[in-house]
This record gives C-alpha cells, sequence and structure tokens, in this order.
C-alpha cells in the first residue's frame, strides 16, 4: 500500500485523483471549515488537520506503521494567478507558503512530493520563481521535473490548465503521462442529469436518461450513486435570466441588448468570461468562480448546478460537499480535477513499480 498527505488540500480533488490511483491517503491539512468537512466526509479513514499549516508539525503527519510513499498539495495562489495581477508578484505573503510544503517534504522525506499550482506561476518574474521552487526541492536531494497540463487532455470535460512540478527521491526523471486520445464534451458531462429551473434547491433527483443510454463519462461518474445530489442552482434575479436567452452556446454578455445592460456603467470593463454560455460538443471553458462569472447551461437559461460544476471537474456523483452554497460553488471552482490528478499519480505509480523491480 501507497501512503500520501494532501496539504493544503481544499475539498480533496487531488487526493481523490490519489485514491483512484492506488494511493491511501492518511492526512490532510486544510484552513477552510467547510472544505476539511467536505474532505473528511468522502475521504474516509483520513485525519484531517483544520489549522494553519505554519501550526502542523510533521510528526503528527507520520506514523511508523504507514510510511509517507508521497506529500502532496497545492499552495494557496492568490498572488501567482494570472487573473490576480495587482498582487501577482514575490511580495504577496501567501505566495511564500510553499515554503511550509517544503518544510514537511524536508522534515517527513517522501520518496516523491507533487507540488501543483496556477499556470500563471511559470511567468512570474520571469520563471525565476518556478527555478527557485524548484532548486528549494533539489537541495533536499530530488529529482524535480515540471509541467503544464491540460485537463481536457486527461478525461475531464473541461479546458483547465494546472501546473505540476513532481520529484522523487530515485533520481527518476519523471515524464508526465501522456495525453488520451480523446476528448469530453459538455453534452457528455451532464445531459444525463435532471432538467432544473432559476433558483433550486434539490438535494435528490432522478437522472433524466437511464443509465445504460448515458455517455461513458456519464456511466463513470455515477457508477457509485443512483440518483442525482445537491442539484443546487443560484438564484438570479429576473433580468439577469432575461439577459441569458439572448446568449447562443460559446457567446458572452457582448450578445446582450444594451437596454439589458444599463446598470453596467462600462461594458467595456466586461470580462470575455461573464454571461458564458457554454457548448455542448466542445469541453467546458474554465469552471473556477462559476456563480460570479454567471456560467451559462448550455441548453437552459439558468446557472450552471453544483452538481453540473462538480461533473464538469471530473468529480462523481457520490462525492458530496458540504458547507453554504456559496462555499461549496468556491471549493468546486478551486479543485484539481479529480482525473487529471489521478493521471499524474497513475504514472508516478508506474513507475514507482518499474524502480522497485530492478
Amino acid at each position: 500500500m501507497y501512503y500520501g498527505i494532501d496539504i493544503f488540500s481544499g475539498a480533496g480533488g487531488l487526493s481523490l485523483g490519489a485514491a483512484m490511483a492506488g494511493i491511501k491517503i492518511t492526512h490532510a491539512v486544510e484552513i477552510n471549515e467547510s472544505a476539511a468537512k467536505t474532505f473528511i466526509k468522502n475521504h474516509k479513514g483520513a485525519q484531517i488537520h483544520q489549522t494553519d499549516i505554519k501550526d502542523v508539525k510533521s510528526e503528527a503527519l507520520v506514523s511508523q506503521e504507514k510510511p509517507v510513499f508521497v506529500i502532496m498539495g497545492g499552495p494557496p495562489c492568490q498572488g501567482f494567478s494570472m487573473s490576480n495581477t495587482r498582487s501577482r508578484n514575490m511580495n504577496n505573503d501567501k505566495n511564500y507558503l510553499f515554503l511550509e510544503f517544503v518544510r514537511l517534504v524536508r522534515e517527513i522525506k517522501p520518496l516523491w512530493f507533487v507540488l501543483e499550482n496556477v499556470w500563471g506561476l511559470t511567468t512570474i518574474n520571469k520563471g525565476e520563481t518556478q527555478t527557485m521552487i524548484e532548486d528549494c526541492f533539489r537541495a533536499l536531494g530530488y529529482t524535480v521535473n515540471s509541467k503544464v497540463l491540460w485537463a481536457s487532455d486527461y478525461g475531464v470535460p473541461q479546458c483547465r490548465n494546472r501546473f505540476f512540478m513532481v520529484g522523487n527521491l530515485h533520481g527518476i526523471n519523471f515524464e508526465f503521462p501522456e495525453p488520451y486520445d480523446y476528448k469530453v464534451s459538455v453534452e457528455e458531462a451532464i445531459a444525463d442529469l435532471p432538467i432544473l429551473t432559476n433558483g433550486d434547491m434539490i438535494e435528490n433527483a432522478p437522472y433524466a436518461v437511464k443509465f445504460n443510454d448515458a455517455s461513458n463519462y456519464a456511466k463513470l461518474m455515477r457508477i457509485k450513486s443512483h440518483i442525482a445530489t445537491q442539484n443546487y442552482v443560484s438564484r438570479n434575479n429576473d433580468i439577469v435570466i432575461e439577459r441569458y436567452k439572448h446568449i447562443k452556446q460559446g457567446q458572452n454578455w457582448r450578445s446582450i441588448p444594451d437596454v439589458l445592460m444599463q446598470n453596467y456603467t462600462d461594458k467595456g470593463r466586461c470580462h470575455s468570461g461573464i454571461y458564458k454560455r457554454l457548448v455542448a460538443n466542445k469541453p467546458s471553458v474554465v469552471i473556477s468562480n462559476y456563480r460570479k462569472s454567471m456560467l451559462i447551461h448550455p441548453h437552459q437559461n439558468r446557472g450552471i448546478s453544483v452538481r453540473e460544476a462538480a461533473r464538469l471537474q471530473s468529480f462523481p456523483d457520490d462525492f458530496i460537499f458540504e458547507g453554504p452554497l456559496s462555499h461549496i460553488q468556491q471549493q468546486i471552482g478551486n479543485a484539481v480535477p479529480p482525473l487529471l490528478a489521478k493521471a499524474v499519480f497513475q504514472q508516478i505509480i508506474k513507475l514507482e513499480k518499474e524502480h522497485e523491480q530492478r
């Protein structure tokens, strides 16, 4: 059995991918209460430390019976994100939380580590920040490789890119998994989910399509669930719903008549991702803060539901999110797509087993 620790875990997308690949998560660290509750609900047997990472001692995360194979995590990325240019520099205190990741790797000495973040990390300070972080791990004896991966290349129905840094103590030059030869569309991902209306808060609802008639992706999401859970849709006011009616698939706020946009003093400052209707036959745009950006269902004049957003992130239907609706939506938007994480961890285990057989 391979054992892992997830720090800055959030809801646990990275851990879920690791578990899918065959890694048992023993401990997680997450400061946010709602995300910590979600993690412990869905990762049975793991111990969650809901506290500041700076207060976590490495002894609390290890045991002789369960040697740590991998430490994983995504240090908060507010300062690294391309969408946050004002604080996108190393003077942002949150950017230095990766040093806590380095500390725990130094003290615990796992055979592998996986650090995940936004792709903007690769360009800050002209790449010097990425090199600095890699050098921290190389100084500890790890062979380090980094790459930006697209979730849509690994079975996730979403065009989302994430930065991965992988290191090991074996001297293995890690090769990232090759992209799959198919992509999953929005339609394949969510077409079997219930028809909903603006503001619905339906805990459980029957699927709209029988299991055998669902797409392969939908079957994968439903394999441990007999009913669609957490069909929650944020309630938009009437004028927002009226705006939705003017937007076709792939279009955004620019398709809304001026008469319906009079409360926007300067439409030129609207982001291109605002009021975006998803395209049914393509992977989704990025699911980040999908409530605030008001992403629109491809066929229905409403925002996307919690379960639809979770599907687009590749969380299976038996994965239940905890906390108020806004917290749940943020957890989903912040998460690492589990199927993307699974591909990375499968490659790690493959290389580890090859090393063990030498």
